[in-house]
Protein backbone atom coordinates (compact mmCIF):
# COMPACT_ATOMS: atom_id res chain seq x y z
CA UNK A 1 0.00 0.00 0.00
CA UNK A 2 3.00 2.57 0.41
CA UNK A 3 3.22 2.02 -3.40
CA UNK A 4 0.75 3.62 -4.67
CA UNK A 5 -0.20 6.04 -1.70
CA UNK A 6 -0.14 9.20 -4.19
CA UNK A 7 -2.35 7.15 -6.31
CA UNK A 8 -4.88 6.25 -3.15
CA UNK A 9 -4.51 10.09 -1.73
CA UNK A 10 -5.47 11.55 -5.35
CA UNK A 11 -8.47 9.20 -5.53
CA UNK A 12 -9.74 10.52 -1.68
CA UNK A 13 -9.26 13.88 -2.90
CA UNK A 14 -11.56 13.21 -5.72
CA UNK A 15 -13.95 11.95 -3.41
CA UNK A 16 -14.03 14.53 -1.05
CA UNK A 17 -14.34 17.12 -3.86
CA UNK A 18 -16.96 15.02 -5.32
CA UNK A 19 -19.15 14.00 -1.80
CA UNK A 20 -18.39 17.00 0.80
CA UNK A 21 -17.89 19.91 -1.60
CA UNK A 22 -21.23 20.32 -3.49
CA UNK A 23 -22.58 20.14 0.48
CA UNK A 24 -21.78 23.59 0.47
CA UNK A 25 -22.95 24.96 -2.34
CA UNK A 26 -26.70 26.22 -2.92
CA UNK A 27 -28.91 25.93 -5.13
CA UNK A 28 -27.73 28.81 -7.19
CA UNK A 29 -24.00 28.01 -7.17
CA UNK A 30 -24.06 24.90 -9.27
CA UNK A 31 -22.79 26.08 -12.47
CA UNK A 32 -19.78 27.34 -10.50
CA UNK A 33 -19.78 23.66 -8.71
CA UNK A 34 -19.36 22.51 -11.90
CA UNK A 35 -16.77 24.08 -13.00
CA UNK A 36 -15.07 23.61 -9.58
CA UNK A 37 -15.41 19.79 -9.85
CA UNK A 38 -14.18 20.04 -13.53
CA UNK A 39 -11.24 21.83 -12.95
CA UNK A 40 -10.21 19.81 -9.50
CA UNK A 41 -10.35 16.60 -11.68
CA UNK A 42 -8.03 17.74 -14.45
CA UNK A 43 -5.49 19.08 -11.95
CA UNK A 44 -5.68 15.84 -9.98
CA UNK A 45 -5.69 14.12 -13.17
CA UNK A 46 -2.58 15.72 -14.03
CA UNK A 47 -0.99 15.18 -10.98
CA UNK A 48 -1.28 11.61 -11.24
CA UNK A 49 0.03 11.69 -14.62
CA UNK A 50 3.28 14.00 -13.51
CA UNK A 51 4.12 11.87 -9.88
CA UNK A 52 3.01 8.53 -10.57
CA UNK A 53 5.17 5.65 -11.84
CA UNK A 54 2.23 3.43 -11.40
CA UNK A 55 0.68 1.22 -14.57
CA UNK A 56 -2.99 1.55 -13.73
CA UNK A 57 -3.00 5.20 -13.82
CA UNK A 58 -4.47 5.03 -17.03
CA UNK A 59 -7.38 3.87 -15.68
CA UNK A 60 -7.82 7.01 -13.17
CA UNK A 61 -10.05 8.62 -15.05
CA UNK A 62 -12.64 5.47 -15.24
CA UNK A 63 -12.57 5.63 -11.25
CA UNK A 64 -13.43 9.20 -11.46
CA UNK A 65 -16.54 8.34 -13.35
CA UNK A 66 -17.45 5.68 -10.80
CA UNK A 67 -17.07 8.07 -8.24
CA UNK A 68 -18.84 10.67 -9.51
CA UNK A 69 -22.22 8.45 -10.39
CA UNK A 70 -23.02 7.97 -7.18
CA UNK A 71 -23.52 11.51 -6.72
CA UNK A 72 -25.87 12.05 -9.50
CA UNK A 73 -28.90 10.74 -7.09
CA UNK A 74 -27.55 11.81 -3.69
CA UNK A 75 -26.55 15.59 -4.89
CA UNK A 76 -27.81 16.24 -8.32
CA UNK A 77 -30.78 15.24 -10.70
CA UNK A 78 -30.15 13.27 -13.93
CA UNK A 79 -29.92 15.78 -15.92
CA UNK A 80 -26.51 15.59 -14.46
CA UNK A 81 -25.36 12.56 -15.76
CA UNK A 82 -23.68 13.28 -19.37
CA UNK A 83 -20.91 14.95 -16.94
CA UNK A 84 -19.79 11.78 -15.96
CA UNK A 85 -18.38 12.08 -20.13
CA UNK A 86 -16.76 15.50 -19.33
CA UNK A 87 -15.04 13.80 -16.58
CA UNK A 88 -13.93 11.31 -18.09
CA UNK A 89 -12.47 13.48 -20.73
CA UNK A 90 -11.03 15.88 -18.53
CA UNK A 91 -9.66 12.77 -17.00
CA UNK A 92 -7.74 11.80 -19.64
CA UNK A 93 -6.36 14.95 -20.97
CA UNK A 94 -5.26 15.68 -17.47
CA UNK A 95 -3.41 12.27 -17.18
CA UNK A 96 -1.82 12.63 -21.11
CA UNK A 97 -0.70 16.54 -20.45
CA UNK A 98 0.57 15.14 -17.01
CA UNK A 99 2.13 12.19 -18.58
CA UNK A 100 3.72 14.72 -21.25
CA UNK A 101 5.00 16.64 -18.69
CA UNK A 102 6.70 13.86 -16.71
CA UNK A 103 8.49 12.76 -20.11
CA UNK A 104 9.64 16.37 -21.41
CA UNK A 105 11.48 16.66 -17.50
CA UNK A 106 12.57 13.73 -18.00
CA UNK A 107 14.58 14.11 -21.04
CA UNK A 108 15.48 17.88 -20.10
CA UNK A 109 17.04 16.97 -17.65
Amino acid sequence: MKKYRKELVLALIQAVMFYLFPLTAGPTDMMGLVVVLLFSTFLLSLLLGALSRAPFKYSYPLLVCALFLPTVPIHYNATTLPHVLWHLADGYMGLGLGCLFRAGYKKWR
